[in-house]
């Protein structure tokens, strides 16, 4: 009973984020054609925010045992996703009209389209079929590339109006006697991108060998 209620909750969430994110890549492609890539933020900036912040749930699914996805992998992908999300796209909507922007949210919505079909439909039916399965683990080749750089460049481009505005930062004297410098912080983030990116690129490439290896033998 309770196997069939994990089940049945995994398969409604992964199809539910999926419906999200399928959003996300419509009016991404559809206003990008019809009008431009700088409107294309404006166009998907809700169910963007909405897909992206559900991923905060796979956190708890690991930390409880729902999955067995490792939290060491889960929690920094989805922490610099969120950073983009909130801490730039949001906080500095003179970013958003980049064409960065398109780029960033067509490799992650093609990416979270096939992830979540794919355990969506792995917890309906007890397995995926072998195309799908080799599109979960073949499309990050192409789509993590695009999409970490996409997430560098905004992120650089965001600094000179970080500095400028001063948002979120923290000036001494204050009652908590205490600094923070989002400029300086979002500098630290993108610095963390440069060992951080090459080792998650190389995990999802042993991911990959050893999925599509054990499909084989099957």
């Amino acid at each position: 009973m309770v196997a069939a209620l994990k089940r049945a909750y995994l398969a409604v969430y992964n199809w539910a984020v999926f419906s999200g994110w399928a959003q996300v890549l419509y009016y991404a492609v559809t206003t990008l054609l019809r009008s431009g890539h700088q409107d294309v933020y404006a166009a998907v900036e809700r169910p963007l925010q909405l897909a992206q912040t559900a991923a905060v749930l796979e956190i708890i699914h690991g930390l409880v045992g729902l999955v067995r996805s490792p939290i060491s992998a889960t929690l920094p992908q989805i922490g610099s996703r969120l950073f983009v999300t909130w801490g730039i796209l949001w906080s500095f909507p003179e970013t958003t009209t980049h064409i960065l922007v398109s780029s960033l949210v067509i490799s992650w919505s093609i990416t979270e389209i096939i992830r979540y079909s794919f355990f969506g439909t792995k917890e309906l039916l007890g397995s995926a079929p072998s195309w799908l399965q080799w599109l979960r683990y073949s499309s990050f080749l192409i789509m993590y590339p695009t999409g970490i750089s996409s997430e560098l460049g905004l992120i650089y481009i965001a600094l000179e109006y970080i500095k400028a505005s001063e948002k979120y930062s923290i000036r001494l004297p204050n009652v908590w006697n205490y600094s923070f410098d989002y400029f300086y912080a979002s500098i630290m983030v993108l610095l963390i991108y440069v060992p951080g990116s090459p080792h998650m690129y190389t995990y999802m490439l042993g991911q990959r060998k050893k999925a599509l290896s054990k499909s084989k033998t099957m």
